[in-house]
């Protein structure tokens, strides 16, 4: 493990972030497809009104992962830095942290959601008759939360601590699971939308049970040990500062569907909320890749953050918004050329593919520039600049996508109004405008870490010359 840390300061950036950033490629590519296996089989076995319910209950989901990210994402940078500055024991003490927090906030979301399950998903878009679907899934997902929390939690560790394939590994194999119990109590036992959150709780349940023996091995140099288990507020509050980008991002995300799903039962009603499930879910597979580049890039830019090594933090940076951007440039190109082929992988209902395939069109033509939006945001997230990343967090979705999806509907169009179609223009117009104010930040900081280095560089200069100067005077 030790030789892994410090790879991160010596290797070639470009090794590096393959080795880092396929297995957390592979493991998001998996965790995205919980969504996309649950939408087909739903889609296809159950009805478009079903794939409606469980995209009003997405929102719900987010507030779960929130709360996850908020542990989870802000004790892996937070063990990166920790491990580049070679403190070993705070780092030990972060993990123990790690399953307390996970634990004592998913106990805290499971009860308050189940309490007010209901009066929620109504507020989130649930009309009478995708309610019971909504609550028939939500229901069982809360109930596994804890599993949930302490899963993603776990693979975060995993990655910064040197493992990006056992975190890979666990992610796949909680996906594997998933498909192959998502026919069985879908299909064979007839549990609907039930069965798929069953299928889901129970493949995480075993999947955290795995990851528990890699940190009970004391081989290890990040394990599970006696003294790490009680909450220390420093590190609590940093974890909590760091993680709260990813928070705030997914609790925007949250927001952000609350108010598309009214918008959409508003102008389009319970077949707009299913297009939409259908877009996010083929946007979400290419989005889960951006996401799982700038996993790789977080523990490298991380740890040469923290020994000071500034050239090669702009270097990941690079390399991983270049790659981004042409993954959703894909998404750009695949759905302007080929929507209804698309659509069609969630459902054979051809009144929802007609209108699937219209909206997607719209929503995806400017989703090229969301990569290297995403890849700065979490840039920021690594190096443990907290505001800069909640900023741009909160930019896309809330300060430009909830005006927009709110406002643009109103705009006069042929006689009538833009109506629908406003609500769908509302996200590249969002993105757009999201990119520009992310280029915009990341170019400040970029000159600071030239300033810093040259600095570093007349330093080492002026230090080298005084040794020449002192052995000359010997």
């Amino acid at each position: 493990m030790q030789a892994a840390h410090n790879d991160l300061g010596t290797e070639r950036i470009r090794k590096l972030l393959m080795k880092y950033a396929l297995p957390a490629i592979i493991a998001m590519t998996a965790v995205s497809l919980y969504n996309i296996v649950d939408s087909i089989f739903i889609g296809h076995g159950v009805g478009a009104l079903a794939l409606s319910g469980l995209t009003v209950a997405k929102p719900f989901m987010d507030i779960c992962a929130a709360f996850g990210s908020l542990v989870g994402v802000g004790a892996g940078t937070l063990v990166a830095i920790k491990l580049g500055e070679k403190d070993l024991a705070s780092a030990r003490r972060v993990l123990g942290n790690v399953i307390v927090l996970n634990v004592a906030l998913s106990v805290l979301v499971m009860i308050v959601g189940l309490i007010f399950l209901d009066p929620i998903l109504r507020a989130f878009g649930a009309s009478d008759e995708t309610l019971p679907y909504a609550r028939d899934y939500m229901s069982i997902i809360l109930y596994g939360n804890i599993t949930t929390h302490i899963y993603f939690g776990l693979n975060n560790m995993l990655r910064s601590t040197g493992h990006p394939l056992k975190s890979m590994t666990a992610t796949i194999m909680a996906v594997l699971i998933n498909i192959v119990l998502d026919p069985i109590f879908i299909f064979w036992l007839d549990m609907g939308v039930s069965g798929a959150a069953l299928a889901t709780v129970l493949s995480q349940v075993l999947a955290v049970c795995w990851q528990i023996t890699v940190f009970f091995d004391k081989r290890e140099a990040i394990h599970f040990t006696s003294g790490i288990w009680r909450l220390e507020p420093t590190l609590t509050r940093k974890m909590f500062a760091i993680g709260l980008s990813p928070f705030l991002m997914n609790l925007a995300s949250c927001f952000v569907m609350v108010i598309l799903n009214n918008q959409l039962k508003r102008y389009g009603g319970d077949l707009a909320i299913a297009a939409y499930g259908v877009i996010n879910r083929f946007v979400f597979v290419f989005f889960m890749i951006v996401m799982g580049l700038c996993q790789g890039m977080q523990p490298i830019a991380g740890y040469n953050y923290g020994a000071r090594q500034f050239p090669r933090v702009r270097r990941v940076f690079e390399l991983t918004a270049i790659a981004a951007t042409f993954i959703t440039a894909a998404v750009t190109f695949l759905g302007e050329v080929c929507p209804t082929l698309m659509v069609r992988i969630f459902t054979h209902d051809s009144e929802l593919v007609n209108a699937s395939a219209s909206a997607l069109r719209i929503v995806v033509c400017a989703f090229f520039v969301v990569g290297s939006q995403a890849v700065t945001t979490n840039f920021f997230t690594a190096l443990g600049m907290a505001k800069k990343a909640i900023f741009l967090s909160l930019s896309r979705q809330v300060f430009m996508l909830v005006p927009l999806c709110m406002l643009l509907p109103l705009i006069p169009w042929n006689g009538g109004f833009l109506g629908l179609n406003g609500v769908w223009w509302a996200w590249p117009i969002s993105d757009f405008a999201a990119a520009l104010l992310a280029w915009y930040l990341l170019l400040r900081q970029m000159r600071i870490f030239n300033q810093l280095h040259l600095n570093q560089q007349q330093l080492l200069a002026a230090e080298e010359t005084f040794d020449l100067d002192s052995n000359s005077a010997e």
